[in-house]
């Protein structure tokens, strides 16, 4: 759970300078946003697939971290 805490700061981090840099383009009359109607739905489904490949690589360690036990024992 700590990992999601390390992740989420970096993801803000990351929006918050794109949107930055739009902003930045928009005053120099480089239009952007014009771009970025058309490609809205990739930016979703680039995201969702991050979301998935994450979550399979966290189950993917959480199967790779258990260890087998002993299993059933008889009783002597």
């Amino acid at each position: 759970m700590s990992q999601h805490r390390r992740k989420d700061p970096l993801v803000w981090g990351v929006i918050l300078i794109v949107i930055g840099a739009i902003f930045f383009l928009e005053n120099f009359d480089i239009r952007i946003w014009d771009t970025l109607w058309k490609l809205w739905p990739v930016i979703l489904i680039v995201w969702g697939g991050l979301k998935l490949y994450n979550g399979l690589q966290e189950k993917k360690e959480n199967r790779e971290g258990e260890t087998p036990g002993p299993g059933p024992q008889a009783k002597p």
